[in-house]
């Protein structure tokens, strides 16, 4: 295992001679269905990528509501209480993780899925005034103090009509309309504050997702060449041979797993994602991932989901047996301004897998002469050959 000592492209300065310690907290705000819990998630995996401790502080409203709660049941002073109740819970969650934040030793991103301005999207300028009143909180503190960035990431009823879906979020009920009009209080409430990105519809939603995150590296100065480019493509090299650690620039090695889950439509695929370091149980992230095989507008959806220990405990007992595990060590560096990460396939596998060596990065580059790492030997292209797809190499047949 080997860790960075230094920033990735000098992001932090040194002080004495010592790195100084980084900490940057960014909100993901939006309407409905905007995509925030799986921009979290995959932004909480490209910052871990490069070294970095994240911390995913989990939106407070879901969490309330899957208590029980009902807006249709609540009368105006009703909401108005649950409202105040809710900012205290997510200003409580968010300490928790500030404070966590503090005493990391290394460079921390703390994303908060929904902030402390969202709930005056559901209430009447007086009322959150008095509500600020009531509780010696102020706007400026709330909005401009609280976080470094605001990321507010536009509802797909506003431009992506199509992937609108209450399915995937059982405490959302909101119509087309009424996810269009929260869309709009929701970045109004965030004007002020210095450094807000609006994230649309323009692109799909892989490239909305790699637009997110491209909007925090640049306003954090981090260099990734190309990768978040919303024109980027993802391109996968076989390699011949694992060359001595010693030739690799700075990498950080993660343990993963993957597995397949039954699913009632063959043209949906589920797959759980365990991946840590140092194999110690709290250094372990989990992940679902839905992919529906079936294309809209010419797009592969896929939607992910960050997982607790115990849910991912629940769905593993689904898993697909026509498959097995997937084992690999994912060795993630930067070479001249390109991140690449490297799959190192490892046992139990497949015999199909023995040995196997699959480099991938995301680019905007599409010529066949493009440069892979030099210290790496016989490239291969695959992108696109479904052989090395992790789905057919799952396969236990």
């Amino acid at each position: 295992m080997m860790y960075s000592n230094v920033d990735v492209n000098g992001l932090s300065g040194c002080v004495d001679g010592k790195k100084e310690r980084r900490i940057y907290k960014v909100v993901l705000t939006g309407g409905p269905c905007a995509g925030k819990t799986t921009v979290q998630a995959m932004m909480s995996t490209f910052f871990e990528n490069i070294g970095w401790k994240v911390y995913r502080v989990p939106e407070a409203a879901t969490l309330l509501l899957g208590g029980g709660v009902k807006f249709a049941d609540l009368d105006e002073n009703d909401v108005n209480t649950f409202q105040e109740n809710l900012l205290k819970t997510l200003l409580q969650l968010e300490k928790t993780y500030f404070d966590m934040a503090a005493t990391s030793k290394k460079d921390t991103l703390v994303i908060s899925d929904r902030g402390a301005m969202d709930p005056s999207s559901y209430m009447k300028a007086e009322q959150w005034q008095t509500l600020l009143d009531n509780n010696n909180w102020n706007n400026v503190s709330l909005r401009d103090a609280r976080y470094d960035q605001v990321i507010h990431l536009v509802t797909a009823a506003q431009g992506a009509e199509d992937f609108y879906t209450l399915a995937n979020n059982h405490s959302r009920s909101e119509p087309v309309e009424e996810a269009r009009k929260l869309d709009k209080v929701t970045q109004q409430s965030w004007v002020g504050h210095p450094y807000v990105d609006v994230i649309d519809n323009s692109t799909d939603f892989q490239k909305k997702v790699r637009r997110a995150i491209d909007a925090v590296c640049n306003k954090m100065g981090l260099n990734m060449g190309d990768r978040l480019s919303p024109e980027s493509i993802k391109r996968k090299f076989l390699v011949s041979t694992l060359p001595d650690d010693k030739v690799f620039p700075v990498f950080q090695d993660f343990d993963v797993v993957h597995d397949y889950l039954s699913t009632s439509n063959p043209k949906m695929q589920a797959r759980l994602r365990k991946r840590g370091q140092n194999g110690k149980l709290g250094q372990y992230t989990y992940m679902h991932t839905l992919r529906n095989e079936t294309k809209f507008n010419g797009q592969i959806v896929e939607v992910r989901t960050s997982l607790s220990v115990k849910d991912y405990d629940m769905l593993y007992s689904q898993l697909d047996l026509t498959r097995q595990s997937v084992h690999k060590t994912r060795r993630c560096f930067v070479w001249n301004n390109q991140y690449f990460q490297l799959d190192i396939y490892k046992e139990p596998c497949h015999p199909r897998c023995k040995g196997l060596l699959i480099l991938e990065t995301y680019t905007t580059n599409t010529s066949h002469s493009m440069e892979t790492p030099d210290f790496l030997d016989n490239v291969k292209e695959v992108t696109g050959d479904p052989l090395f797809s992790m789905f057919h190499l799952s396969r236990k047949d």
